[in-house]
């Protein structure tokens, strides 16, 4: 059985507890109250009792039971659907994740379908029955309520998406290659967080505007309106930490980009002297080889030479190398090569 918890109000105050959706229904037409049914993932036949019952529409019966909605508000004659998506937020692994709760709210009932463990409607329940007199405003003060405790729990969602955001601002001169990745990560998750937030704002102004079939009190809108605020201020938080975000990637593209070019400048200063180092050992290496080649000429002793038999052979051998490593030196000397 997936029934959660099961209740009959009257005039506010819980009056029974059936064990069974039948026992449900004959105690809400016997005594005229106000029936509060709170299902966990329920089956087909199950799910179908209460449209049966309270003449649901199949479509946002099959929607309750397929989940996977978007958040969303649609009025069925006097009955409306909400599909809610409530999050909590793993910091661990900095990620949001997503439950599902189903609503359907009619003249004197209200069908709970969760899809997961959040929001926590027990509290809901429980903060609910402390305020008979505001219960017996009917569904819509449960539905208010079911809202407000939705609201209330993406509180600490953008704390701590705001508290990841502030380490990222902290790492962004630290040098860390993977900050790139986490603003990414964290951008995408702020992007879904927002998408599970701004819809609201829209529904929360759909059921203070009403329906003709259905018209909350003045007492009712004002609750609404409450939440309303609530869900504007978050839905302008997550719009500035996505603004920020955009800001960190972009600082982090120029810090990496001017990295990249202090190496770059590095590499070139090195380079450079690497270049005038070779030059340097090029320009006395072919210095030193002008002697050893003019050496290496008459060393090689041939008959016809006339400068082995000449007088001033040595000393015209001896200048010529003298001379040629000079001539070498000064042209390496102009260009800068020593």
């Amino acid at each position: 059985m997936t029934m959660i918890d099961n209740a009959v109000y009257v005039n506010g105050v819980r009056t029974a507890d059936p064990e069974d959706l039948d026992e449900t229904y004959f105690l809400l037409r016997q005594r005229e109250g106000m029936a509060w049914i709170g299902l966990y993932r329920p089956d087909a036949e199950e799910l179908q009792s209460v449209a049966e019952e309270f003449d649901l529409s199949p479509l946002a019966v099959e929607d309750a039971l397929a989940g996977h909605q978007r958040a969303k508000l649609e009025h069925y004659g006097e009955c409306v659907f909400l599909v809610l998506r409530p999050a909590r937020y793993l910091d661990d692994v900095e990620k949001v994740d997503f439950g599902e709760i189903h609503v359907f709210v009619g003249q004197d009932y209200v069908v709970t379908v969760r899809h997961a463990e959040s929001p926590d409607l027990a509290r809901v329940r429980r903060r609910m029955e402390a305020m008979p007199e505001f219960l017996a405003l009917g569904p819509d003060a449960i539905l208010y309520g079911i809202l407000d405790q939705v609201v209330d729990e993406y509180e600490p969602v953008a704390a701590g998406l705001e508290n990841d955001i502030d380490e990222i601002e902290d790492d962004l001169f630290g040098a860390d290659p993977e900050v790139s990745r986490r603003i990414y990560d964290l951008s995408r998750q702020v992007i879904i967080f927002q998408r599970a937030i701004s819809p609201l704002i829209g529904i929360l102004q759909g059921l203070m505007a009403g329906t003709p079939e259905r018209l909350p009190g003045p007492e009712l809108r004002d609750h609404f309106r409450d939440v309303l605020d609530h869900a504007i201020r978050l839905n302008e938080k997550v719009t500035s930490f996505r603004a920020l975000l955009q800001n960190a990637l972009a600082v982090n593209a120029a810090l990496v980009a001017q990295r990249q070019n202090d190496e770059m400048k590095n590499l070139t200063v090195s380079s450079y002297a690497q270049n005038e180092e070779v030059k340097r050992i090029s320009s006395w290496a072919a210095i030193l080889f002008t002697p050893t080649l003019v050496a290496s000429i008459y060393g090689m002793n041939f008959h016809i030479m006339p400068e082995l038999e000449w007088a001033y052979g040595y000393p015209y051998a001896m200048g010529l190398m003298v001379v040629l490593g000079g001539i070498l030196y000064l042209a390496f000397k102009h260009n800068k090569w020593i």
